[in-house]
């Protein structure tokens, strides 16, 4: 049986192979260390998150193109 190029048991095994990686580099680094890391980066993307809502404008509401006849 012949698969096409980036069937899915392929992603599969590159997820495998990612997953291994974090593995090495907590291993490596301490979970201590790798803990710390995710949860600052979590704080940032939450700060940047508020800070882009907060910075949305409404948009305002154009008139309807169809109008009602009386």
């Amino acid at each position: 049986m012949i698969r096409r190029h980036g069937s899915r048991p392929t992603i599969a095994l590159w997820m495998l192979v990612a997953l291994a990686d974090v593995a090495l580099v907590v291993a490596a680094a301490g979970a201590l260390a790798v803990l710390l890391v995710v949860a600052g980066a979590m704080v940032l993307a939450g700060a940047a998150a508020g800070y882009l809502l907060l910075q949305r404008r409404a948009v305002p509401q154009r008139e309807s193109v169809l109008r009602r006849r009386a």
